[in-house]
């Protein structure tokens, strides 16, 4: 199977200034990519991947800048600029921003990559161009490697090594299946009535990063005291990301080792974080409360944890099944009534219907197990309707 590896870089500078260069050149051929494709669609007309390769090698002839980039790394961009249209539509792709977008690009030559061991904890890698870096050996390779992405995060340059492991998917483990309910509160609840969280941000932290922010607000635009602050900040937010990742692949890790099936929410993790739009007529109400909201969805890794227990699951030979979210939360576990007023509180469920006192989070997984038990009993493997559900019976003329 192919997995990643993800390794620190220790860039000299000279490489480091030429990284930048490299990654905006690939941030221009994808913005300007993008408008030709979008211009080619206000007049009818299409371009794909093959000739805006061959006008790209046309445009290294008046822009010189673009030969210093290696040629793979700007046609892999164009390959993904495609990949990325197809997928989702030409309107729909995002441009790549100087200050937000993260730089980034990727060789895509295993023949051009070579990557050695120097010590216990230090190797190295060759890429084109850029000669032999080091990095730190923080794991093992693992399998061969099939391409490289570099990319900045935080003020600091990583490589992801893209490695074929040589292992097949585990077969099912056999063990029995959990419901996972996903909270702001609580970020993981199971049906068997644990609850996984973890603080990604310190109290300290939380208060340096309101500082920075405000140190932020007062200086001037393009100054270097003011990208000094921007790299401040970029550094802190790494590092609660890190945390939050490390977290959601444990708690990933640890779900489809010691589960056959895990059944989850069926959330639209991008819709619900939507900011709240308005307009002169309609001015939009509770913004404030819903970018709180939206705020917390994000910090607790929603989005993050489904994608861990895809990929946890290939290794530890469980299953992945997602169900309607609706009703989830108002339904008893108990007797399956559906009422709104059931839910006192964020954590307190007591069913009007029985007499039923739970943990909400606890309950709302255990519908959740209950759907994807009755999904799968019926051989679905989606949303959606059964190819095993009994035909309807017909009626006598």
């Amino acid at each position: 199977m192919l997995t990643g590896r993800r390794y620190l870089l220790a860039f000299t500078p000279e490489q480091e200034a030429f990284a930048e260069l490299i990654a905006d050149a690939c941030r221009v051929v994808w913005n300007t990519g993008l408008e030709q494709r979008r211009a080619y669609r206000r007049r009818g007309a299409f371009i794909g991947y093959v000739e805006q390769a061959r006008q790209m090698a046309e445009a290294k002839k008046a822009f010189g800048w673009l030969t210093q980039a290696p040629s793979h790394t700007l046609q892999q961009t164009l390959r993904d600029l495609d990949k990325a249209c197809r997928t989702h539509g030409t309107w729909k792709v995002r441009w790549r921003s100087k200050r937000r977008s993260a730089p980034s690009f990727r060789f895509p030559d295993p023949r051009q990559i070579v990557v050695e061991r120097l010590s216990r904890g230090w190797g190295r890698v060759k890429l084109p161009k850029l000669g032999w870096a080091r990095f730190r050996w923080s794991r093992t390779l693992g399998g061969q490697v099939r391409n490289a992405t570099v990319v900045k995060d935080g003020g600091r340059w990583y490589i992801s090594l893209c490695v074929e492991d040589g292992l097949a998917e585990a077969a099912p483990n056999g063990r029995p299946a959990v419901g996972v309910d996903r909270g702001v509160k609580v970020a993981v609840a199971t049906s068997h009535g644990k609850m996984r969280d973890r603080r990604f941000v310190t109290p300290g932290e939380t208060l340096r990063l309101k500082r920075l922010a405000q140190r932020l607000a007062r200086q001037k635009k393009g100054s270097r005291r003011r990208a000094a602050t921007r790299a401040k900040i970029a550094r802190l937010n790494a590092r609660i990301r890190h945390r939050r990742t490390d977290f959601v692949l444990w708690t990933a890790d640890r779900l489809t080792r010691d589960h056959g099936l895990v059944v989850v929410e069926d959330l639209e993790v991008k819709s619900m974080t939507a900011a709240v739009k308005g307009t002169v007529e309609a001015p939009a109400t509770n913004v404030r409360a819903k970018a709180g909201l939206n705020r917390a969805i994000l910090a607790k890794g929603w989005g993050g944890l489904l994608t861990g227990l895809q990929h946890k699951a290939r290794y530890n030979g469980s299953r992945i099944v997602r169900v309607p979210a609706a009703y989830t939360s108002q339904r008893c576990s108990a007797c399956g009534a559906v009422d709104a007023k059931s839910r006192e509180s964020q954590a307190i469920f007591a069913c009007t219907s029985c007499a039923y006192i739970g943990n909400a989070d606890v309950n709302a997984a255990r519908n959740i197990l209950a759907a994807g038990l009755a999904v799968t009993g019926r051989g679905d493997l989606a949303v959606g309707r059964s190819a095993k559900r009994r035909p309807p019976e017909v009626q006598a003329a």
